[in-house]
């Protein structure tokens, strides 16, 4: 068969399934089996696949057809600069997360080496995009799950970035004392109650420490101010309409300055307050 004849029956059995962007996802898989980015694969034109082609596709066609994410599916992801190694172990990087980094190197602009701790580091998207992007940032990053940390060990060799993130192993801030001049975290914040009406997606294969709300917001608001320098930055990712009940939070905890961020989308999505300096 050719490529033109697998991409349209790929597009069906997807569109069948649910997938949102059945066209999208056909292209990048047929890419991926054969090789090529997406641009060389059009600039090829129609031709014919082997037999070992074919069956890769098939095989990862099928596997986005039972709503398997489709950076899980490909085994990779991109965030910022970087292409990131990602699985069921970790969530994927996401648009919105790209916005808390692009506020987080905001406030490290006129710091020459600034000690960052990025909590529950999970991909390694965080630490390792601010490492990549703020050439003397020092950064340190925790995580309570084992999985998780070897994702990050293994995107932080893959980024040449071993010598300026530090991976930790413990619950948020693993008995570090600081001081930091910035926290950063993206802690679970799905409601309990919401997990059900998430995309398949989401529901089926992300794992579910890492997305549901379990008071990390707020531990982490409040363990973070001894932990922080004089005039040092929090900044997390919080829910959809969920920013302004964290910038209260923020702000009855004597944080400065609180201020509500955009995501790409326009959301409220990030929030950050200074310590008294």
């Amino acid at each position: 068969m050719t490529s033109r004849e697998l991409l349209s029956s790929a597009v069906e059995e997807l569109e069948l399934a649910g997938c949102p962007s059945p066209r999208v996802d056909a292209e990048w898989l047929l890419a991926h089996a054969v090789r090529m980015t997406r641009s060389e694969l059009y600039a090829d034109g129609d031709h014919p696949l082997t037999a070992t082609e074919q069956q890769s596709f098939r095989e990862l066609v099928a596997r986005r057809a039972r709503r398997e994410p489709l950076a899980y599916v490909l085994g990779e992801w991109g965030f910022r600069r970087l292409a990131l190694r990602v699985d069921s172990r970790v969530l994927i990087p996401r648009p919105e997360t790209e916005s808390l980094v692009e506020r987080c190197l905001e406030l490290l602009a006129g710091l020459s080496e600034p000690r960052v701790l990025d909590i529950g580091v999970g991909s390694g998207a965080i630490a390792l995009a601010i490492a990549d992007e703020h050439p003397g940032a020092r950064v340190v990053a925790t995580d309570s799950s084992a999985d998780a940390l070897a994702v990050a060990d293994e995107n932080r060799r893959r980024t040449g970035l071993t010598g300026r993130v530090e991976l930790l192993p413990g619950e948020l801030f693993a008995g570090l004392d600081g001081p930091f001049d910035l926290v950063v975290s993206n802690p679970p914040y799905v409601s309990p109650d919401e997990v059900d009406g998430l995309e398949p997606e989401v529901a089926r294969y992300e794992p579910r420490a890492a997305l549901v709300a379990c008071g990390a917001t707020e531990a982490i608001a409040e363990q973070a101010q001894p932990r922080l320098a004089p005039g040092g930055s929090l900044v997390l990712e919080t829910g959809d309409g969920k920013a302004g009940a964290v910038a209260e939070l923020l702000a009855g905890l004597g944080y400065e300055e609180v201020s509500i961020g955009n995501d790409l989308a326009g959301r409220e999505r990030v929030v950050d307050g200074r310590t008294p300096r």
